[in-house]
């Protein structure tokens, strides 16, 4: 294999780069939109831990239009690509496939396009219609393209990585799909290449979507925690039993009684104190300025993007979009409900150590 980084901007370019340069079984793709940030370079790393030092990793980037609505922002995306090659060659990647529209789309808009069916019309599909569709399309193109054996993608669009799973599986893609955990400022945010237009007060606002989605875990780990010490004495883990550990003193006690106030006394485990933690979060921020545009919170299964019931256990998102000015902004967290009837709970955020 050559050591030198290449360049590709076509696909005669690309299957001749591939065919000679290739580890076969041990390639790898990061797909991406360019204007590269520290997010993608985990996937570039991720990518080249998985196939070696002797395997083959390509970043392709390419601005795809079909994901892009109208009033949305093609445009305005920012393209970055000499930075975007100096990145990708530090984490490690051999060759960035960049080609062009047409050179993607040959003849224009494609007429056949993949459907990304009905979870790819809830949430983020709901609020950019036809979105998903656009993506799904891209990359099944760049899968057939770049014949990798394994594709890397992040967990910051879970919606997106449940449907390019969900399209492996049933379309027979020969590939392994691979989520990255999302990476995150030091403040917090998520990072996304949006985040540049975002001016500091703006910025100050965003952080209202990293806030809620840590206050909604801490305070399912604060309501299992309470669970368990009541179990472990024997006691039924009602609203007054909450209360009487409040009046204890106990501090987080006392935040977990709130919160399951909130949350209407549903279950003290459950769902519904999580929506509530969130929601106050976001609620303050609407009142910011410049104010929070809530689009969605949603907590779902990951299996089919639903929301969850008050009475659930096991994996879920916990997913936020919404507007500081003219940017729109995604997030999410994963978590895992575990609570069994007479036995101490456990709750984790999704993929930490057990």
């Amino acid at each position: 294999m050559s050591a030198a980084f290449e360049l590709v901007p076509t696909r005669e370019d690309l299957q001749y780069v591939l065919a000679h340069f290739a580890a076969p079984g041990r390639t790898a793709v990061v797909m991406t939109m360019g204007a590269l940030h520290e997010g993608h370079a985990t996937l570039i790393r991720a990518a080249r831990s998985h196939v070696g030092p002797r395997g083959f990793v390509v970043v392709t980037v390419f601005v795809n239009p079909l994901q892009f609505g109208a009033g949305e922002d093609l445009d305005r995306y920012p393209r970055t690509l000499d930075a975007d090659l100096a990145l990708a060659e530090r984490a490690g990647a051999n060759a960035v496939f960049a080609p062009s529209a047409d050179e993607v789309y040959p003849g224009g808009a494609p007429q056949v396009r993949i459907t990304a069916g009905p979870m790819g019309e809830r949430l983020e599909g709901a609020s950019r219609p036809g979105h998903f569709d656009g993506m799904l399309t891209v990359v099944a193109k760049l899968l057939h393209l770049t014949g990798p054996d394994v594709a890397f993608f992040g967990q910051k669009d879970a919606q997106q990585l449940a449907l390019i799973r969900r399209m492996a599986r049933d379309l027979n893609f020969p590939v392994e799909i691979v989520g990255v955990p999302t990476v995150r400022e030091e403040d917090g945010l998520a990072l996304s290449s949006r985040n540049r237009y975002l001016a500091p007060g703006e910025r100050r606002t965003a952080l209202a979507l990293s806030r809620a989605l840590f206050a909604a875990r801490d305070r399912l780990i604060a309501l299992e925690a309470l669970h368990a010490r009541a179990l472990a004495q024997g006691a039924p883990t009602t609203p007054a039993r909450v209360a009487a550990l409040a009046g204890l003193g106990e501090a987080r006690a006392a935040a977990d009684a709130h919160a399951v106030e909130q949350a209407g006394h549903a279950d003290l485990s459950g769902p519904a104190a999580v929506r509530a933690a969130a929601a106050t979060v976001l609620d303050e921020a609407a009142r910011l300025e410049p104010p929070l545009a809530l689009d969605y919170v949603a907590l779902v299964d990951p299996s089919d993007f639903t929301e969850v019931p008050d009475a659930y256990s096991g994996d879920a998102i916990l997913a936020v979009a919404a507007r500081v000015g003219a940017t729109r902004l995604i997030d999410n967290i994963p978590l895992t409900f575990v609570h069994q009837s007479g036995d101490a709970g456990e709750v984790r955020e999704q993929g930490a150590p057990a």
